[in-house]
């Protein structure tokens, strides 16, 4: 410990086997790993990282309130609830993460079948008319039926196949992560949407009554201009503010108009049958959420973990490259039966076999097998770079969100106690106005103040709701009582 931070020296090494099993080859590939020698010795870097001790930003008590696996329930939303879990079950992005995760276990199956023998049945007869010796005639026919089994194997006694198939396997690993990146991503676009929604109604709710309002003191203004006792002047600038506060609300119903598109392409709709109901934001509420520690981070997000596989892979590639300078054994083998007469054909003398053993060594290959060698220790410095890179950046969006919401609930709180000031100033001076003795100035004043205020509100609530979502995202999501193996 020092300065407050633990120094973290993390190796990403062949760490673990996948805790998935693959369909109809775990139990097979278990004995060929049995029969094959060992992986060459590691080149697997160490990953010297800073952790903090604990968030600049976070509490007393960082597991006082970890993110549930529902955290999006907090906000305590039926409809949103509904279209998180609607987005979840048909986004398309995530559908084509789970498509990937298929082609991931698929390659891990292609990679783990040169750990296995391959055994492949022959079977052919032959009817064969043979031409007589000169000076005879005649000629002589004879058949011959064969049915055999033909296999090879290769020893992979550097580990070569091993760590092919190890590195397949943790590419799975990470398009697993990758599927949770891409699902956690999608739930916060879907709430920031539907915020976002919420809000636009918010300040359509806002400039429509701002109209109201400034058209009622126009009203007046008109009276007093009608008796003279206001000038052209101040009639101009009370049509202007209604004029301004007209325009303002276009925009803002074309912001709630794209929202909803927006939010029917998360769930795969077609945004011409989709409507949300929505109302304002004063319908959701900000759930307490602590951030625990930084250390427990590494193993909940699942990018950072995606990163991490990514990392053993790139491992395993360069042991698998380097396991190819070695010789490499092929065992070869025929058996079966041969007979001239398919009745005949399995009988004991029929019963044949053959055994072959050959050994390969690389001599001269145009630097071919170092340029590969060269090429997977340049793809693990690269995933090296990007795990660390990984880590620190979710330590990064972690304090930033804390800081975010900290201050967006600060910012609020003060927001709320200016438009209430400026409110209760905006109805002295109407209320002066109708006595005939306000300024018409200060009227003009207090309500762009108001009117300025009320919508600066707004979009600061809208702020403070963008950031829980950024830390939950920055979390990872909800947490298991357990964190991911």
């Amino acid at each position: 410990m020092r300065d407050g931070v633990a120094s973290a020296s993390v190796c990403v090494l062949a760490r673990r086997k996948p805790s998935f099993r693959w369909r109809g080859i775990g139990a097979s590939i278990a004995v060929a790993l049995g029969l094959s020698g060992c992986i060459l010795g590691s080149e697997n870097p160490a990953v010297d990282l800073e952790v903090p001790a604990s968030y600049r930003g976070g509490n007393r008590s960082p597991d006082a309130a970890l993110p549930g696996l529902d955290w999006w329930r907090g906000f305590r939303s039926a409809e949103l609830t509904s279209l998180i879990e609607a987005a979840q079950s048909a986004n398309l992005d995530i559908a084509v993460a789970v498509a990937q995760i298929v082609q991931a276990d698929a390659q891990a199956g292609i990679a783990g079948a040169p750990l296995l023998p391959t055994v492949t049945g022959v079977g052919n007869t032959e009817r064969i008319r043979l031409a007589t010796t000169s000076g005879s005639s005649g000629s002589s026919t004879r058949s011959q039926v064969n049915v055999g089994l033909t296999a090879s194997y290769m020893i992979d006694f550097w580990g070569k196949n091993r760590a092919t198939l190890f590195a397949a396997q943790e590419d799975a690993i990470a398009a697993r992560y990758n599927r949770d990146v891409v699902t956690l991503s999608t739930t916060v676009s879907v709430a920031n949407t539907y915020f976002q929604i919420l809000t636009a109604n918010d300040r359509l709710r806002i400039a429509r009554g701002n109209v109201a309002a400034a058209e009622r003191i126009l009203t007046l203004v008109r009276q007093q201009f009608n008796a003279g006792t206001v000038s052209q002047l101040d009639l101009s600038q009370q049509e202007t503010l209604v004029a301004t506060q007209k325009a303002a609300v276009p925009p803002l119903e074309l912001a709630a108009a794209q929202s909803n598109v927006t939010l029917a392409l998360l769930l795969a709709r077609a945004s011409a049958n989709f409507t949300v109901i929505g109302g304002g934001m004063a319908k959701v509420s900000v759930p307490r959420v602590t951030p625990g520690l930084p250390s427990e981070l590494l193993r909940r997000r699942p990018d950072v973990l995606q990163a991490e596989s990514q990392l053993a892979a790139s491992n395993f590639s360069v042991e698998s490259a380097r396991a190819a300078f070695f010789p490499q054994i092929q065992l070869t083998g025929d058996a079966g039966f041969q007979s001239k007469a398919l009745a005949s054909l399995f009988g004991p003398g029929a019963w044949y076999y053959t055994l072959a053993a050959g050994l390969t060594q690389p001599i001269f290959d145009g630097w071919l097998l170092q340029s590969q060698l060269d090429q997977a220790r340049g793809a693990q410095s690269q995933a090296l770079q990007a795990y660390r890179q990984s880590v620190l950046s979710s330590f990064a969006d972690v304090e930033k969100a804390l800081v975010a919401l900290t201050q967006t609930t600060r910012q609020e709180r003060l927001q709320s106690e200016v438009v209430s000031s400026a409110r209760r100033a905006f109805e002295v001076a109407e209320a002066q106005l109708r006595g005939g003795t306000a300024n018409l100035i200060s009227v003009l004043q207090s309500q762009q103040t108001l009117f300025t205020a009320e919508d600066n509100l707004a979009q600061v609530r809208l702020s403070r709701f963008l950031a829980a979502t950024s830390l939950f995202q920055a979390l990872g999501g909800g947490w298991t009582r357990d964190p991911p193996l």
